[in-house]
């Protein structure tokens, strides 16, 4: 398997994984609509995408991940966060989530961040259990709000 940075160029195996994970969290499917949010993102540099390819570098595409860069003020430096990953449902399992994971340490590293954040379901114990199972720690220290407008 390789994880490789998606570019403009691969929004077609991109825009379908990103369209159902977001029916994953209750959305109504639209590969439309995910195509042009993930393309306004690349073309805006707004955010780093990063495919899981089965077998040769033109195979299928399995996962995907999604960073956006962010910043910490206290520690004055580059954070990335985490907003989206997701591994089609018939190679969950086998390793996909856990090497987009290490790919996100790694681009961390190259990029010389301070470390990712990430967010998900409070009941999807599976990935939970990834994120624990790959050195995430749950935050203790900060209790975490929203505001939807």
């Amino acid at each position: 398997m390789l994880i490789r940075r998606a570019g403009l160029g691969d929004m077609d195996a991109a825009a379908p994984l990103f369209d159902a994970y977001r029916q994953f969290y209750g959305q109504r499917s639209d590969v439309a609509a995910a195509r042009a949010f993930l393309t306004e993102r690349l073309r805006r540099d707004e955010s780093v995408v990063f495919l899981a390819v089965a077998g040769e570098p033109s195979g299928d595409a399995v996962g995907f991940m999604q960073l956006y860069p962010s910043f910490s003020s206290v520690s004055l430096g580059r954070l990335w966060i985490l907003n989206d990953l997701f591994v089609d449902p018939d190679v969950r399992r086998g390793g996909v989530g856990r090497r987009l994971l290490e790919r996100a340490r790694d681009w961390a590293v190259e990029t010389q961040a301070k470390g990712l954040t990430l967010a998900t379901a409070v009941t999807n114990k599976g990935a939970q259990s990834l994120y624990e199972a790959c050195g995430w720690a749950h935050d203790d220290e900060f209790q975490h709000y929203r505001l939807l407008v």
